[in-house]
């Protein structure tokens, strides 16, 4: 836990300044290489909607019995920095086997690949970042680290951008050189991400557990109804949450160019980078409670604008209504879990919460897919607002501050 002495950076603990930079490198390369990949495959490798569904699904799936069983085992082991070490590790290796792919199948292997390194390392790091912060901070500590992982998208996009524009100018389709460029270049900041990781983040244990089981009658003890319900509701919320690819596949079914859209993601970051961090701060003073059920209610509204979208003045407002929806909720949802789990069960906490988040991903981007491909391409964005409209008034009714 963080001393009331230790040395503050933009208001937070060395580690989770240490951590935001890492957020903000491997985020620079992920975003470079993952937001055209579904281009990639529609357009160079000839993939349908529903397997691009399949593979976003299953990508943001894989490590689901992994985040459970890294959380789990970092509060074993008192220890956080080595899962989440050894998950950037994952990720940063797989990424150069994408300039050997020819096939929607090997695609999805490397997908597989790199999300299971995210799996690995997303709820010891979770832990490490609420170990490291006072409790009257969690807000703002955890804001601080998702504006500075969406900072890094916007870094990243923006030169995926650049190298677009040089290659291909502003209005021609991507191409397979172009997204090997992509690859090449992205590389290098997720090299750096795991040197800054390896020497300038500290450990900050947590007690450890004994003994080596999974004690189900003290998990149903320690996790309080609060927490049960209120993974619940994140999982009804998620069924409607499809992945990303779709709301860029909608602006290409709209007519932009790849280069426009890399502009919109541009847009789509640095609202959810700016938001991020007060909204972390305004959490910590009004509660959790109201900013998340804020944030579902402009995620409502902003797939049913896709829904009904015709015009390219349009997404570039829901987009922009998009980054507002990840700066309020995202920061705010996870300084929930650690408000309202013991210390000694954050790791299997976040390793629960991100389990469920990655598997109702898996549904709900196949069913987005599937939807697009044999209902229209409005027909996920319909579902996904009013799985969010039902999750915010579970949200309302049933869980307490």
């Amino acid at each position: 836990m963080e001393q009331a002495g230790q040395k503050r950076f933009f208001g937070v603990s060395r580690n989770v300044f240490a951590l935001g930079w890492v957020s903000f490198l491997t985020d620079v390369s992920s975003e470079m290489i993952f937001n055209m990949l579904p281009l990639f495959l529609m357009n160079v490798l000839g993939v349908g909607a529903a397997f691009i569904g399949v593979i976003e699904g299953l990508g943001d799936s894989a490590a689901t019995i992994l985040k459970v069983g890294s959380g789990w085992t970092s509060d074993k082991l008192g220890r956080r920095k080595g899962l989440t070490t050894l998950g950037y590790v994952l990720s940063t290796i797989s990424k150069p086997f994408l300039l050997l792919a020819s096939t929607g199948g090997a695609v999805l292997g490397i997908r597989l690949v790199e999300r299971s390194g995210k799996g690995i390392r997303a709820s010891p790091r979770d832990a490490l970042i609420a170990d490291s912060t006072v409790p009257e901070a969690m807000g703002r500590g955890f804001g601080f680290h998702r504006a500075m992982d969406t900072l890094g998208a916007v870094v990243g996009i923006a030169i995926a951008a650049a190298v677009l524009y040089f290659m291909l100018g502003s209005e021609q389709a991507l191409t397979k050189p172009t997204f090997h460029w992509l690859v090449i270049i992205g590389i290098f900041p997720a090299v750096l991400s795991v040197l800054l990781l390896v020497f300038f983040v500290k450990e900050a244990r947590a007690p450890r557990r004994k003994p080596w089981k999974i004690d189900v009658e003290a998990l149903r003890i320690v996790f309080d109804r609060r927490f049960k319900i209120f993974l619940a509701v994140v999982a009804l919320f998620t069924l409607g949450n499809a992945a990303t690819a779709f709301p860029i596949l909608r602006a290409a079914n709209i007519g932009l160019s790849p280069f426009y859209i890399l502009l919109l993601l541009v847009l789509f970051n640095l609202v959810y980078a700016s938001v991020a961090y007060p909204a972390g701060r305004l959490s910590d003073r009004l509660g959790r409670k109201r900013v998340i059920v804020a944030g579902w209610g402009v995620y409502a509204l902003t797939y049913l604008g896709f829904a009904l979208a015709g015009a390219s003045w349009h997404v570039i407002l829901l987009f922009a209504l998009y980054g507002l929806y990840y700066g309020m909720a995202e920061g705010a949802s996870r300084a929930f879990v650690a408000d309202i789990v013991p210390m000694e069960r954050r790791g299997t906490a976040y390793g629960l919460y991100h389990g469920v988040v990655g598997l109702m991903l898996l549904f709900a981007s196949v069913i987005a897919g599937v939807l697009w491909q044999w209902v229209s391409p409005s027909a996920p964005f319909f579902f996904g607002a009013v799985m969010a409209g039902a999750a915010m008034v579970g949200f309302a009714l049933f869980i307490r501050e």
